[in-house]
């Protein structure tokens, strides 16, 4: 037991690393379907936070140690869930190289990287809106790029940490009885 958090909840921050991964290269790689990352970020952060201390047994208490338990666990997922999806993110924004689907009109014509992301946004038609908002070169779409992918970052990050600190709250109201008191039930 370390000063702050139990030994049970870094064993369960290391499964919400693996649980982060596996939910970032299924969503965001094998089968891209970003929205799905929401829902799994929150429930995801839940079931670390409950699990956090379920593996420290930290039957009945005491609260502050339940909830840095499961705020704890539900921090290294979010990092390792956001930094996932960056990761992913710079990927494509580094190696887009203009390829389409001849049904959506073929190869687009740009250089390699940041150019082809800008003319994929421009090709299915967000140049109005860019443009409102005052994006009208590669530089200020990178720039836009980049906030954007960090706000929807923090965003998991957010929901993570929420979902722990739900998950901790939900074990430490369902599991009130003490050790001890297992103990003297099962000597009776």
């Amino acid at each position: 037991m370390s000063r702050f958090i139990d030994r049970g909840a870094v064993g369960a921050a290391w499964v919400g690393l693996g649980m982060a991964v596996t939910i970032g290269v299924s969503f965001l790689l094998v089968i891209p379907i970003e929205f799905l990352v929401v829902p799994s970020a929150l429930f995801g952060g839940m079931m670390i936070g409950y699990y956090a201390n379920a593996r420290s047994d930290r039957r009945g208490g005491p609260w502050g140690r339940v909830i840095a338990n499961a705020l704890f666990a539900g921090l290294v997922t979010g990092l390792t869930l956001a930094a996932m999806y960056l990761a992913v993110k710079g990927l494509f924004f580094v190696a887009d190289d203009g390829y389409r689907d001849a049904s959506s009109g073929g190869r687009l014509a740009c250089e390699t990287g940041p150019d082809c992301v800008y003319q994929r946004y421009l090709a299915i038609g967000r140049g109005p809106a860019f443009e409102a908002a005052g994006i009208t070169d590669l530089e200020s779409f990178t720039r836009f790029y980049w906030g954007d992918q960090l706000s929807t970052a923090g965003a998991f990050l957010a929901l993570s940490l929420g979902g722990s600190l739900i998950g901790g709250f939900m074990y430490g109201a369902t599991n009130r009885r003490k050790p001890e008191d297992d103990e003297a039930v099962s000597s009776a």
